[in-house]
């Protein structure tokens, strides 16, 4: 291969490179607002706890943006500093090996891990934490292929199909603790602005506790594949003030919808009056 052919190659993949990286980030800036960057893509919390993930999760992209600018500066500069020039004859020097390079990607990457497990650990314990100081709880009921949530403290219960999404009512600015339970096969409870989600496995109760600080109405889905109506596993979050959240527990009542369901039957399932 003659020198100015090399020389050429290297020109043309530093300008592919820099293009590809110039296409991303405009598509990027083409794409949400500026809020959306800040949170690099997660939709903004609506519960106390979402800002702690939301802190993990924009953390880790600074963190992995600033491995990304430190590996494509040292490509770039190899690619500009260590390109075959006209005056180049034979071949460069080659080196068997470089100590301090080799301690320096070995110590890096583990600290790098390290941080991220640390921070990571100690996030999950405080969001995983189940005081049981909790306002309200409700358990919720994954079944093929809708839900359940029973309002355990007013018992009452509210249940949806495949054809007709549930709504689960929670009042603002109230703890509520979420106890999952199943009958049948795993599912997922994921509501993507709580910023959290929790399996839900049968024989097993799994809790957990958030805040809901905004009112309004949020999505939430099976984020676990479960079967061939997995797709149609929706269910719709309202929060409410008080006043309108003990409303709807009136209205449950007034439709005979009083007790607490184990599945996702209504038949023989209600129990309590």
């Amino acid at each position: 291969m003659s020198r100015n052919s090399a020389g050429g190659r290297s020109r043309r993949i530093a300008v592919v490179a820099l293009g590809s990286v110039s296409t991303l980030l405009l598509a990027g800036c083409s794409q949400g607002t500026i809020d959306d960057w800040k949170r690099a893509g997660y939709p903004a919390p609506s519960t106390e706890e979402g800002s702690t993930m939301l802190s993990l999760w924009t953390g880790s992209w600074i963190a992995a943006l600033a491995v990304g600018i430190l590996v494509w500066g040292l490509i770039f500069w190899s690619i500009i500093v260590y390109r075959r020039r006209k005056t180049d004859t034979g071949v460069p020097v080659q080196l068997r090996y470089n100590l301090p390079v080799e301690i320096m990607y070995t110590v890096v990457p583990l600290i790098l891990i390290g941080g991220m497990f640390y921070f990571t650990a100690r996030d999950q314990i405080e969001l995983t934490a189940v005081e049981d100081n909790q306002d309200l709880t409700v358990n919720v009921v994954g079944f093929r292929w809708s839900w359940t949530f029973n309002y355990v403290d007013q018992n009452t219960y509210d249940i949806g199909t495949p054809g007709e999404d549930p709504v689960l009512y929670l009042p603002v600015d109230q703890k509520v603790k979420f106890e999952l339970t199943s009958p049948d096969v795993i599912h997922s409870f994921w509501v993507p602005t709580f910023l959290f989600k929790m399996d839900v496995v049968p024989g097993r109760t799994n809790k957990f506790e958030v805040t809901p600080n905004k009112e309004g109405t949020y999505l939430g889905k099976c984020a676990e594949l479960c079967g061939v109506d997995h797709s149609r596993m929706l269910f719709t979050v309202k929060v409410v003030p008080q006043a309108e959240f003990d409303q709807h527990m009136q209205e449950l009542r007034a439709k005979g919808q009083f007790g607490q369901l184990t599945s996702g039957r209504t038949t023989d399932a209600a129990q309590g009056v």
